[in-house]
């Protein structure tokens, strides 16, 4: 029984999940991390049910996301990731995971028919999800990047383009690692604004320049001799790469390299098993998206003209890195 059991807590794992994604949808972490409250005086701020309102307290007091006492419900330490006023807030990749949720509730269909959707950018999805998106990348970014700072040799390379690089988390991590190095972000116009806010707030906007651009359509600017992209080739086909791989090709200079971090599968695409799950967050949310094997990016870096192709960092997560050379 205890082999069933462990197979129906895992099936019913989105009850849990569900909870904590409304209360991060409604902000309630936010709301009650400044000002403690009872069920009806927040529903009553916030002009919610209130006997909705309750249940769903009394949830997160059992998730020890938030306490009750004397009726009042005050946010945990544990709970206070989840509000906007953390200095380390997670809110905005919870608030991703929310945007998500619809795709992976059509996962069944998706096995039985193959059909999809057209792929609608997050930046043409309203200004809320886009910075959802964004923050939800940052907050990823913002200790895997030192992480990958600190494993791979930043010393030889002057000069890296950020591609796709969204807020600049990479940039910022890998310039703070290297002083002599520059960095071109190149992004979505509305995204590079984002960027130049951070950037300019950690002080380096003297080593950075901004290229607005996508990189499906326009080709890349040119004068790096290292490429990076991060958590960028699991949202593409493997003709998307091979294009965007041969844009990169034409931008590095001789000798430059490319560096990618992502999930990269064993051959059986079992191993790492967070890959595996991400791979079908691929499937419901992209019309061509995967996580590829390592034989898989070698032949697209190949076909783009790459040499020196090796896998220089496995991970349990996505900061697996492989890297190629373009020839002089």
């Amino acid at each position: 029984m205890e082999h069933f059991e462990g197979v129906l807590a895992d099936a019913r794992g989105f009850f849990k999940s569900r909870v904590i994604l409304t209360a991060a949808d409604l902000d309630l972490f936010t709301e009650l991390g400044e000002t403690p409250a009872s069920a009806e005086k927040l529903a009553d701020k916030m002009n919610f049910d209130e006997r909705a309102t309750t249940r769903l307290l009394d949830c997160l007091v059992t998730f020890d996301l938030l306490e009750k006492h004397n009726g009042k419900y005050h946010v945990t330490e544990r709970g206070s990731c989840l509000s906007s006023r953390h200095p380390k807030s997670v809110l905005p990749m919870v608030l991703h995971y929310d945007h998500l949720w619809h795709n992976w509730s059509r996962l069944t269909q998706k096995v039985q028919t193959g059909e999809i959707s057209a792929r609608k950018p997050v930046v043409e999805a309203g200004d809320e999800r886009q910075s959802a998106f964004i923050g939800a990348m940052h907050v990823i970014g913002r200790e895997v990047s030192v992480e990958i700072a600190d494993d791979y040799d930043l010393s030889p390379y002057k000069k890296l383009l950020d591609v796709g690089g969204a807020s600049g988390t990479y940039a910022i991590t890998f310039l703070k690692k290297n002083p002599n190095m520059r960095a071109v972000i190149f992004d979505f116009g509305n995204v590079v604004e984002m960027a130049k806010d951070r950037i300019e707030s950690e002080g380096l906007k003297d080593r950075v320049e901004f290229v607005p651009g996508d990189f499906y359509e326009d080709e890349l600017p040119k004068g790096c001799d290292l490429a990076l992209l991060s958590a960028i080739i699991h949202q593409n086909s493997p003709q998307e790469n091979l294009a965007l791989f041969k844009k990169v090709f034409r931008a590095l200079e001789p000798n430059g390299k490319i560096l990618i971090r992502d999930h990269i599968m064993d051959e059986s695409r079992t191993k790492p098993p967070a890959g595996a799950l991400f791979a079908l967050n691929m499937l419901v949310n992209t019309p061509g998206g995967d996580t590829y094997t390592f034989s898989e990016v070698e032949e697209n870096l190949k076909g783009a003209g790459f040499v020196d192709i090796k896998q220089v960092k496995s991970g349990p997560k996505m900061d697996c890195l492989v890297e190629g050379r373009k020839p002089v």
